[in-house]
């Protein structure tokens, strides 16, 4: 029986070896489906990955002494160029089905443009978008509202805050800000369909936009930055936009600030206000340049804060 059993495995072993089995697998160099869902009360969270930029961080933020950002990074395994990430969130409230950004529709790079199929692995499709929030109009946020033209979410209504509006689709306002000069072209043909069809929307103030969805004006980082707040059977989120980009940078200094910012002495104060309300209170943060999801809290450090992911759960 032994002998046998040994020829027998010395026969299965030759076959598999004349079978090639023996070869490594190829390796298949891509990542799971970029959406991530938790519930917030009664509405239901996704968010979604645009993809990523590599961004030389260190060569982009402002007011930081010489040597801080990349020590800063290495404190965190990183250093420039930083692979940032680009995030929008998906919001069904029950009623409405409403998107906050639409990502950059592959306007930096092959890595990026994103966000429509990983909402469509989502179980979604763009027409069921009832509304699209803009937090503000650069490129990254919203040149995902069109493509080749056309809308990318027909049947949605497209808000946004009236400055932010005014500012972006006048294009003899490159003049005021000539380092974003490019990104005017964008935004007006980004908007151009919406407006054509009567449905884009601008609000003023705070407002609440749909049951459960409220604006918060974080005027800095562009004329009309806006931030949305969430809020269903009191829990709360704060969808934050470009009130910070670097987490290993702003998040212990708030005072370090980007270049792409329209006035950064305007944004620092928006950033520390925000931080210490989030700390102070509990709720969820979503941030469009934290690494995905981008969901989680904040929690006051020393002189600073540090960033509380969200835990990973299959049970949104």
């Amino acid at each position: 029986m032994i002998r046998s059993g040994k020829f027998a495995a010395l026969g299965l072993a030759i076959a598999l070896a004349a079978a090639g089995v023996q070869a490594a697998a190829p390796q298949v160099k891509t990542q799971a489906p970029g959406y991530y869902r938790l519930m917030l009360g009664g509405f239901e969270i996704t968010a979604l990955s645009d993809g990523t930029v590599d961004l030389p961080v260190d060569q982009l933020m402002d007011k930081a002494k010489p040597g801080t950002v990349v020590k800063a990074l290495g404190k965190n395994y990183l250093k420039p160029p930083v692979e940032t990430s680009i995030n929008g969130y998906l919001i069904n409230t029950g009623t409405k089905l409403v998107l906050i950004d639409t990502g950059a529709n592959g306007a930096f790079g092959p890595t990026t443009g994103k966000l429509l199929a990983n909402l469509k692995a989502a179980g979604y499709q763009p027409e069921q978008v009832d509304e699209v929030y803009i937090t503000h109009l650069h490129p990254d946020h919203a040149a995902g509202l069109t493509k080749d033209g056309q809308t990318v979410f027909p049947n949605a209504v497209v808000r946004m805050d009236q400055q932010e509006a005014a500012f972006w689709l006048n294009a003899d306002n490159a003049a005021k800000d000539p380092a974003h000069k490019d990104f005017f072209p964008a935004a007006i043909a980004a908007l151009k369909p919406y407006q054509d069809a009567g449905r884009l929307k601008t609000f003023s103030g705070e407002t609440e936009l749909v049951p459960g969805i409220r604006t918060h004006a974080a005027y800095g980082h562009t004329p009309g930055h806006t931030v949305y707040m969430v809020e269903s059977q009191g829990q709360k989120l704060a969808v934050w936009g470009d009130l910070m980009h670097v987490a290993a940078v702003q998040f212990p200094d708030p005072s370090v600030t980007i270049n792409f910012d329209s006035d950064s002495k305007q944004a620092m104060p928006q950033r520390q206000k925000a931080y210490a309300d989030a700390a102070k209170n509990g709720y969820w943060v979503a941030i469009a340049h934290v690494s995905f999801p981008g969901i989680g809290h904040i929690a006051a450090d020393g002189k600073g804060y540090r960033w509380v992911p969200a835990n990973y759960s299959i049970k949104p």
